[in-house]
């Protein structure tokens, strides 16, 4: 055959060349001539070892070569223009024949696939004529330099994986040979992982590199065990390179005899003697991505038809046709899943092909109608040898006559004379399959039989090809075709022998060069064959001997094995092989070919052939029948094997949808375990067990007498098939009786499955089902591929409908189709659950065995091809969160103990009916009240220290249309209501048409749900089992409609959208620097879920005890509080934003911030002195840099104390003065406690006790103070901040103090010069003492240890850790005595709003008030900063996630502590953080005592010229920024707002955090990593839409981007936003595809108060069209036509 140029990439590949030159060639390779025993008297002998021009050297170890090279063999590179020559340096010849010259073409096919040849350009040799290969284009996709490398002397190749440049193999190692009859090349791989090379019987899956070879030549040879050629011919092996599961396979295109070296280095060697090198490399992730590549290229498996995969039984020679049927009637019989019956050649007249026995087989034509009647199937054999002799009657042998006719046959050295040779007829001769004369002999012969003979499928046989006369009746000439100068390790070590002669030939060429390709052309032209016989019905085909690519059309059996334990084991290898191959359509004759079959071992291989992809019980001529039924009706066997069928019958929609995958994708379906579980060593040898698909794995029994099997259970959740217990990685000896083999579900699966029959006919008809076995999370999917199960060709697959079927963590199975209607109607009757401890709460028709843990779900009838969902409730809502959850202690609890293997979820759940009951209903139009009633069958919650309250009364109340309450308390004994107003309408919606939502109550256990109208969602539905209602621990859980929820703080999260793997967050007010899991400052109990419909909506807990939330993944959410009642607000959106909007209408509109409050500002903790700030403001103002308010921390105070002036700033308030004429701001920083032990007169305390404001004991265990410690000083002491922190508090760093908060009033200041605006800390109210100064904290000790302890920060430690004692009493407004336990997370909420009116008051403008503890409804009043942060990156993007949740939580005036608060920050994370803090609502650069300065001109000129250059673009858009904070304030828009609330139909956006906007209009995208120059992005809508791209983002540099559509008002930046007030006003107008654009823009003095001061706004929306322009005047548009603009 011509060689084929490459194009592209393989011109040249001299940009390949690796600059260095080989220096010696290594111990591996290898003379041609060396035998692998080492020892006295073998043939290679030093002169002949030299007279090569190798090296000698004789090893004591056995198969190690004495012959190898020197560094003088091989080829160097020499390049032209348009090709890559290798010249053959000198040295002697090892066959003779050597090629001087020769070249090199390479290229990168696809991504994945390399091919480089080597070939001889001046002679024409032959190339294997694949027909698939040579259809594949031929178009490089990536560059070949970063996976091929070439050495120039010796020539070598090194192919490298591009991702990570890992070699793979390397052929340096050893000179490249290259001679007319003798062809080698070695490479060193990566690992000892290899699998593959074939035809043999390999006694292990991994090979042996201990110096093995394989030969590889088609051959008709017993499989026994032995190193020997078999039938196929597969130079073609897969490598795992270790854990990561990366792996690669290396196919050799050569049909020419070989053999295949394995080497301990590890390394291969290839001798092939004829032919070129044809490699192509495939690189995957994971080996079973490596044999999805290689069947790309190869050609992907043929799909079978569905009654195939039922059982089939066969035998050589059953006499007469009556003795086939006494087979058939004896299996219908005893009942026996069976589907084919065949017959081999006895069938035949003499054994001549397309004929029968008309004595013997004389009703042979209608044997097909007799199986068909009751739905059977019959397969007939056809072998290639033809006859030579008459007919019986001497009758004309008309298809050899025919043949003859067409010159169909192979023929002898001339290309003239007929080979003749000996086969099962006698005399024969053979069809040359790659004569197109013959594939049209063939076709023809074909078709003739098949309309004497009916059949439904074909076998083909001994077409190797197999010659019982070596060679032919003339034997074969002496020549270098028959008699080579180098054999492979072949059998016989002769070329012909058992097959032709090497010289005879065929239209391919020499039967030398194709004779491994006689079986692929057998294939190729009875495809043709059965395509014309069969037209649209897929049909199926079977061959012996095989090639790569021949799965695209046939499935294969293993061969001639024998009734051996032996062989029963070699099977599941050779299996796991020909999956590597393409061919899973494979099997061995089940009970052995030769042999009498004893009946244990013919027992056990029924067991394992049942899983079999072709199961097949096959047997020679002369033993015992060994069908199953020939055992005996009663026996073990057929019981076992019945079982065992039946369990395939019911799998076989699995099955068949795994030969789906295969065929659309490659993927395998016997499949090693290696592929699934690569990471675990363990598997890499696994070959006594195997998998169907990823799913199912089989452990058979294979040695006689035993019933215990050792076998190795992966590293995921497994079900038992059969007993249903439960496993996970271990080697375990499994107990398998003499009817039993192993069987293993693995989590995670569901497979499709279909009521049994006897055959596939009957059981196709029957309903199907589902059997589901969820991971350890609860999640289960699979697929199901259904069709007519016998239509040919992808144009019929038209009909077929692929299912995907998913079982999410809620309960949810949901089926989605392509439409395929199966004329059968079939339905989906059963699905089976396992792994399900507790009986569900559903109405369908269902039986569930809680011993096993099954839920059988029954009679469905759903019809197969639509879409359903299915729930049911099986929620594992924790019993015991607490620590030391055991059996003994959740059973006390009336709860179930139900321990999981693996993974997350508690082990001691709920029973279903634990809750309440609804005992009465009283309904009325604006909601409905109802009594409900603890289930007294349980005991207490098990907490006896929190009494359990059994009657509670629920009111539902319909505010609006778009909000309801929900409110569960005890109705006879007053309990605590957080005192937090809210804003309720005055009249509630009683029209049912106007509300969005639909309220349901379940009565037993209790829930309530509530539903959204427009799309029937569930968005709550706490219809669960776990509620209780005690006077110290509150639990209730609900359903959630999706996975999508946002909220709930404050604590730092990983990401903005919640992980609902069954992480548990606790809420409680704490002076807690951020951290995982940390509860910090704040207390948010509200959330936002996100439905799949895309609808939003908000659910509020009001409630101020300390509580957490536990999410699960089914999804659903459990809330746990430890007081007050239950008192629920849902606000209904639909839209994100509008959640935001109506739930800051509930709990008030945001504050509206002073103008200059968005610019930006510069603080510290440690400021030495005046002088600092003073030389700081200097610096400042000489590098431009915008600026607007300067910080004092608590140094500016004496010894810390609040309204006290330190002397080291005394200069302080006139250098506020100077800096408030320049027009900046300064804010000091004010703590709620009040020193109160001071040794001179402190006003602030004395004025505080006057008013009687101070937290105090309650007056039934003392009238006293309840005293603290925080930050003043001891007076006279030095602070020596070298002792560890508790050593300061006691000694030096604090006295004591107490906290106001005992009612509504606060002492403020009236130095006006000092109070300007505030800063708020500490106020959680945090202390560095744990309750009192004393550390007893008097009353109830359960206050302080309650029974239930969320899992707060120290919680080991009480509530009263870092804070005051919970026994202690404040008063509310309106005289109502509460304990700090109820009201501790609304100290700062209660702090702020009085020092908001102080403000106010003092100041008589808006100014600003940021506090750090918050509660809803303190966004009505102040601003807040996330707390004291890390100089770290990753709170970068935990700084966006801070403030889009803030930002829920109706606070937008957000910020983080630009570049950290603790420790040293890094110059390039400070200027990525200025980047992104130019963007915060609440722009503040501030850092903690004792680190350097990280201010602006703290760095360098080219920081503080991008922090310039950034700071002057928000500047630029703080007209934009200030409508955004109107809007908020006004509307309860967001300002920092997610990408989701703008565009939350790309569900992309769902899961984004790293990006953000401002309002709807800009989009910005922060570098928020080390070392980035770009950075992965969504694009939103601009400029490319709904898009994940990578931007530039060099150092200096944040990416923005305007929205279309959106006008932004801007404004020339100053350095203080009290001169850029004074410059001109812009509009940037960004059209949108319309050509369309609006906005507006809010603008007043930027600091007063009341609406008063609000007149001088203006709004405006601006539509541009091509025609018109406008311009604004007075706040008037004036249009204008084109003309006159």
């Amino acid at each position: 055959m011509g060689r084929r140029r490459f194009s592209g990439l393989g011109v040249t590949l001299m940009d390949l060349f690796m600059p260095m030159t080989a220096t010696a060639i290594t111990f591996l390779v290898l003379s041609a001539t060396t035998v692998s025993a080492v020892k006295k008297g073998r043939w290679t002998t030093e002169a002949k070892c030299e007279a090569r021009g190798c090296c000698w050297s004789p090893r004591d170890e056995s198969n190690v070569p004495w012959c190898f090279f020197p560094t003088n063999h091989g080829y160097t590179v020499e390049s032209q223009d348009s090709s890559t020559n290798l010249i053959r340096m000198d040295s002697p010849s090892l066959f003779g024949g050597g090629i001087k010259q020769l070249s090199l073409e390479a290229e990168m096919q696809t991504n994945n696939r390399l091919r480089f040849k080597i070939y001889d350009p001046n002679s024409n040799r032959f190339e294997v004529p694949h027909e698939h290969i040579s259809s594949l284009p031929s178009n490089p996709s990536i560059p070949i330099s970063s996976t091929l490398q070439v050495t120039q002397k010796p020539f070598g190749l090194t192919v490298r994986r591009k991702e990570n440049q890992k070699v793979v193999f390397d052929t340096t190692i050893a000179p490249l040979v290259f001679e007319d009859q003798y062809i080698q090349l070695s490479a060193r791989l990566p690992s000892h992982n290899i699998y593959g090379l074939g035809e043999h019987v390999h006694r292990q899956y991994r090979h042996d590199t201990n110096w093995k070879t394989w030969p590889i030549f088609t051959r008709d040879a017993f499989p026994n065990g032995g190193t020997h050629n078999l039938y196929g011919h597969y130079p073609f092996f897969l490598c795992l390179e270790d854990e990561s599961g990366k792996s690669f396979g290396v196919f050799l295109l050569n049909s020419n005899a070989m053999d295949v070296t394995l080497q301990p280095a590890p390394a291969v060697t290839y001798r092939t003697i004829g032919g070129l090198l044809d490699f192509y490399i495939v690189f995957g992730d994971t080996p079973e991505q490596v044999v999805q590549e290689f069947l790309e290229l190869t050609g992907r498996p043929v799909m079978p038809p569905y009654w195939s995969l039922g059982f089939q039984l066969s035998r050589w020679n059953y006499t007469n046709l009556d003795i086939v049927k006494e087979t058939v009637e004896r299996n219908r019989a005893v009942g026996l899943p069976y589907d084919v019956q065949y017959t081999d050649i006895d069938y035949m007249e003499n054994k001549k092909d397309f004929t029968y026995d008309k004595l013997n087989y004389t009703e042979l034509p209608r044997f097909a109608d007799y199986l068909h009647e009751r739905g059977q199937k019959y397969i007939l054999i056809l072998d290639p040898a033809i006859a030579t002799s008459k007919r019986v009657g001497d009758a004309p042998y008309e298809s050899y006559d025919r043949g003859t006719a067409k010159n169909a046959w192979v023929t002898e050295s001339d290309g003239k004379t007929p080979l003749i040779g000996e086969v099962w007829p006698g005399e024969t001769v053979f069809p040359d399959y790659t004569n197109p004369n013959c594939i049209d002999w063939w076709v023809d012969e074909y078709e003739r039989f098949s309309k004497e003979v009916k059949h439904d499928a074909l076998w083909i046989d001994m077409n190797e090809i197999a010659n019982f006369k070596q060679g032919s009746s003339k034997g074969c000439a002496v020549n270098k075709l028959n008699y080579p100068p180098y054999i492979p390790k072949i059998l016989d070590d002769l070329m012909y022998s058992k097959t032709l002669c090497m010289d005879a030939k065929q239209t391919w060429g020499n039967h030398y060069d194709v004779h491994s390709l006689y079986g692929y052309s057998m294939v190729l032209a009875t495809k043709k064959a059965m395509d014309r016989v069969f037209g649209e019905n897929r049909s199926m085909m079977l061959t012996r001997s095989s090639f790569p690519g021949v799965g695209k059309y046939s499935g294969h059996w293993l061969g001639d094995n024998a009734a051996t334990w032996n062989d029963m084991k070699w099977a599941i290898p050779g299996m796991l092989e020909f999956g590597l191959f393409g061919i899973p359509y494979v099997s061995t004759d089940i009970c052995g070919f030769f042999d009498d079959s004893p009946e244990e071992l013919c027992r056990r291989w029924m067991q394992v052939g049942a899983f079999y992809p072709f199961s097949r019980n096959h047997n020679a001529e002369g033993y015992k029948p060994q069908d199953p039924a020939s055992y005996g009706a009663d026996s073990v066997l057929v019981a076992s094997s019945k079982h065992y069928l039946t369990i395939r019958y019911t799998l076989l929609p699995y099955l068949y949808t795994m030969f789906y995958k295969a065929h659309t994708t490659g993927e395998t379906v016997v499949r090693p375990v290696m592929h699934e579980f690569y990471s675990d060593s363990e598997t890499w040898t696994v070959d006594r067990q195997f998998l169907w698909g990823k799913h199912l794995l089989i452990t058979p029994v294979l040695d006689p007498g035993v019933d215990m099997v050792w076998g190795y259970v992966p590293d995921a959740l497994w079900y038992d098939y059969e007993s249903v217990r439960t496993f996970r990685k271990t080697h375990m000896e499994m107990y398998l009786p003499a009817d039993k083999l192993g069987l293993h579900i693995r989590g995670g699966a569901i497979l499709p499955t279909q009521e049994p029959d006897v055959t596939t006919t009957y059981s196709r008809r029957n309903p199907m089902g589902l059997l589901i076995a969820p991971d350890d999370n609860g999640n289960a999917d699979g697929e199901l591929f259904w069709d007519d199960g016998d239509s040919r060709g992808i144009i019929s697959f038209l009909i077929f409908c692929l299912f995907v079927c998913k079982c999410v963590v809620s309960g949810a199975l949901q089926v989605t189709h392509a439409g395929y209607n199966d004329p059968n109607n079939l339905k989906f009757d059963n699905i089976t659950i396992l792994g399900i401890p507790v009986p569900p709460v559903i109405t369908a028709k269902t039986f569930s065995s809680l011993k096993l843990q099954v839920l059988f779900l029954r009679d469905l009838r759903l019809t197969l091809g639509e879409t359903y969902v299915l729930e049911w409730e099986v929620i594992r809502i924790d019993c015991h969160p607490e620590e030391h959850a055991d059996q003994a202690n959740c059973e006390a609890r009336g709860c179930i103990w139900d321990p999981i293997t693996s993974g997350q979820g508690p082990w001691c759940i709920y029973p279903q009916d634990y809750g309440y009951t609804v005992t009465s209903v009283r309904e009325r139009s604006s909601g409905m009240t109802l009594d409900i009633t603890r289930n007294r069958k349980y005991r207490s919650s098990g907490r006896p220290q929190s009494r359990d309250i059994d009657t509670l009364r629920v009111e539902i109340n319909y505010h609006t249309g778009e909000m309801l309450q929900f409110k569960i308390f005890d109705p006879n004994t007053k309990r605590y209501e957080v005192p937090v107003g809210l804003s309720l309408p005055a009249t509630p919606e009683t029209d049912e048409n106007k509300r969005l939502y639909k309220v349901v109550i379940v009565n037993e256990p209790f829930g309530i749900q509530v539903i959204r109208k427009s799309t029937g969602t569930v968005i709550w539905d706490s219809s669960v089992p776990g509620f209780t209602f005690s006077d110290m621990f509150i639990q209730v859980s609900t359903k959630l409609p999706s996975q999508y929820v946002y909220g709930f703080g404050e604590t730092e999260h990983l990401t903005y959208k919640h992980d609902l793997n069954y992480h548990t967050w606790g809420m409680f007010a704490k002076d807690q620097p951020p951290g995982y899991k940390m509860n910090c400052y704040g207390v948010h109990p509200f959330y936002m879920g996100l439905e799949n419909t895309a609808d939003a909506h908000g659910v509020l807990l009001l409630n101020s005890n300390a509580m957490d939330v536990t999410f699960l993944p089914d999804p659903a959410l459990t809330y746990r509080t430890l007081g007050g009642i239950l008192d629920f607000y849902m606000v209904l959106g639909p839209t994100p934003e509008m959640v935001v909007q109506e739930y800051t209408e509930l709990i008030g509109r945001p504050v509206l911030p002073a103008y200059w409050s968005l610019g930006f500002q510069l603080c510290r903790y440690g400021y030495a002195n005046d002088k600092e700030i003073a030389d700081l403001y200097k610096d400042m103002r000489a590098a431009a840099i915008p600026y607007d308010v300067q910080y004092a921390d608590i140094d500016y105070m004496e010894r810390q104390l609040d309204f006290v002036l330190d002397s080291e700033f005394k200069g302080l308030p006139a250098l506020v003065d100077s800096m408030r004429k320049e027009g900046m701001r300064f804010i000091f920083i004010l703590d709620p406690a009040i020193s109160g032990n001071e040794t001179q007169p402190y006003p602030a305390f004395a004025r505080g006790k006057a008013a009687d404001v101070f937290i105090k004991w309650p007056k039934h265990i003392s009238d006293g103070i309840v005293w603290g410690k925080v930050w003043p000083d001891y007076p006279n002491v030095t602070v020596d901040e070298n002792l560890d922190w508790d050593t300061q508090v006691q000694v030096i760093h604090c006295i004591p103090r107490l906290l106001p908060a005992r009612n509504s009033t606060v002492v403020a200041p009236r130095n006006q010069r000092i109070l300007r605006e505030n800063d708020e800390d500490m106020n959680e109210p945090a202390s560095f003492v744990h309750g009192t100064v004393d550390g007893k904290c008097l009353g109830d000790p359960k206050l302080e240890n309650p029974p239930y302890m969320p899992p707060l920060e120290s919680k080991h430690l009480g509530l009263n850790h870092k804070t005051l004692c919970m026994n202690s009493e404040q008063i509310l407004s309106d005289g109502t005595r509460v304990r700090h336990y109820d009201v501790h997370n609304l100290y700062g909420w209660s702090h702020t709003k009085p020092t908001y009116d102080a403000l106010l008051d003092v100041t008589g403008k808006r100014g600003i008030v940021v506090t750090r503890s918050t509660y809803p409804s303190s966004g009505k009043w102040a601003g807040h900063w996330l707390g004291d942060n890390n100089a770290s990156w990753d709170q970068l993007y935990k700084s966006i996630i801070g403030m889009m949740e803030f930002s829920l939580f109706g606070i937008p005036y957000t910020g983080a502590d630009i570049c950290g608060f603790f420790n040293k920050p890094d110059y390039e994370m400070c200027l990525r953080w200025m980047q992104l803090g130019a963007f915060y609502p609440y722009s503040r650069n501030h850092n903690g005592k004792g680190n350097p300065r990280q201010d602006p001109v703290a760095w360098d000129k080219p920081f503080a010229e991008a922090s310039r250059d950034v700071l002057n673009i928000r500047y630029t858009l703080l007209p934009y920024l200030y409508t955004l904070m109107y809007e908020a304030h006004t509307k309860g828009n967001t300002v920092i707002r997610p990408l989701l609330h703008e565009f939350v139909d790309d569900k992309s956006t769902w899961e984004i955090y790293k990006q953000f906007l401002w309002g709807p209009a800009l989009l910005i995208s922060p570098a928020l990593d080390p070392v980035c120059c770009n950075t992965h992005t969504h694009a939103g809508d601009v400029g490319v839409r709904g898009q994940m791209i990578n931007m530039p983002t060099p150092l200096d540099h944040i990416n923005l981007h305007i929205r279309g559509g959106y006008i932004l008002p801007w404004q020339k930046p100053e350095n203080t936003t009290y001169y850029s007030r004074k410059n001109p006003l812009g509009l940037i107008v960004p059209l949108s595809d319309s050509g369309t654009a609006e906005g507006s823009l809010f603008w007043d003095d930027g600091e007063g108060i009341g609406k008063a001061n609000y007149v001088s706004c203006f709004f405006f929306i601006v539509i541009i069209t091509v025609n018109a322009c406008f311009s604004i005047q007075n706040g008037q548009i004036k249009w204008m036509s084109k003309a006159n603009c």
